[in-house]
């Protein structure tokens, strides 16, 4: 196998990993809203991290680094969107 492809299998399988372990927390928060037991901290800098991530996948020469973007393209999607709730659940909503 030569080594480019085995680099780019080694992406793949980190993505789809990342992926399947982060999304089921992400889904769950999102499904039930509940989010007391979460840093809000966590979920900005994750979104701040896949922000940085997908710019270094996009900017990557001499190609475009796929499976970076897509995993954080996602990940940071969820983060945002746990954030929001999180945001919304503290500060926004009587308690």
């Amino acid at each position: 196998m030569e080594q480019g492809l085995f680099y780019d299998i080694c992406g793949w399988v980190a993505s789809i990993g990342l992926i399947l372990g982060y999304l089921p927390q992400a889904l769950r928060t999102i499904r039930t809203q509940k989010t007391d037991d979460i840093a809000l901290t966590t979920f900005l800098m994750t979104a701040i991290g896949g922000i940085c991530f997908m710019l270094q996948g996009i900017m990557h020469k001499p190609d475009t680094l796929w499976a970076l973007f897509i995993t954080n393209l996602i990940t940071t999607t969820c983060s945002l969107i746990v954030f929001g709730i999180k945001i919304r659940n503290d500060y926004f909503k009587k308690k």
